[in-house]
């Protein structure tokens, strides 16, 4: 597939170079193509195209959102919303407010009765969101190695084609897949992150990740 990935920080550049590694076409968005770590980044993956968010999105048959929480809503609004029309979108995206974590939890902008990835849907109701990757490090997301296993991505939305799509990426990628159903279980899958993080702000502890057991 062609693969564009909004949003060129450290979570971008990983996903990036996974869909490369598994025999796919990327282009990695940024707001400014001529930045350090963007020109550097390129230099050493030279496979992997650089464009702005718009060129991105034309690009992609499938969208990432890899932004922060705070600037995905304008970074859509800059990629054009019609480039992600009828186009499976996954949503990397975790609400987290620019605020001191309070006894190693983070603090959310979001409220529990409502999502990030519920609002990103109201921005963009054609298109095809799936929640993944939001509730594991960066240095995880691809092939994953841990004692006890394969560990678990929890994903949710509303369109089963693009959850079927998805599912076959993270499987590919080393993950066991739990469908949580539709958009709204966006607001158990998004304090995961929370929760992940706490090991590590509190005892520096980041090697870890999800796994579901079932009877």
């Amino acid at each position: 597939m062609k693969i564009g990935i909004i949003g060129s920080g450290i979570v971008g550049q990983v996903l990036a170079k996974a869909f490369l590694s598994e025999g796919h076409q990327v282009t990695l968005g940024t707001r400014n193509i001529s930045k350090e770590e963007v020109v550097k980044f390129q230099k050493e993956n030279p496979q992997i195209h650089i464009g702005t968010f718009e060129e991105t999105a034309q690009f992609g048959d499938l969208i990432a959102l890899a932004v922060s929480g705070g600037a995905v809503i304008e970074a859509i609004q800059l990629a054009g919303k019609y480039h992600f029309s009828n186009k499976p979108v996954i949503d990397a995206t975790n609400p987290i407010a620019p605020a001191p974590p309070v006894n190693g939890v983070l603090r959310f902008f979001s409220d529990i009765n409502g999502s990030l990835m519920e609002k990103i849907q109201g921005e963009l109701p054609e298109a095809k969101l799936v929640k993944a990757f939001n509730s594991v490090g960066n240095a995880f997301m691809y092939k994953p190695q841990f004692a006890g296993g394969k560990p678990t991505m929890f994903i949710c939305g509303n369109d089963e084609g693009a959850k079927r799509t998805v599912t076959d990426i993270l499987t590919a990628f080393g993950w066991e897949t739990e469908d949580m159903g539709m958009v709204e279980a966006a607001r158990a899958i998004e304090p995961l992150c929370m929760l992940w993080c706490i090991p590590g702000m509190l005892h520096n502890q980041w090697s870890h990740a999800f796994k579901l057991l079932k009877a």
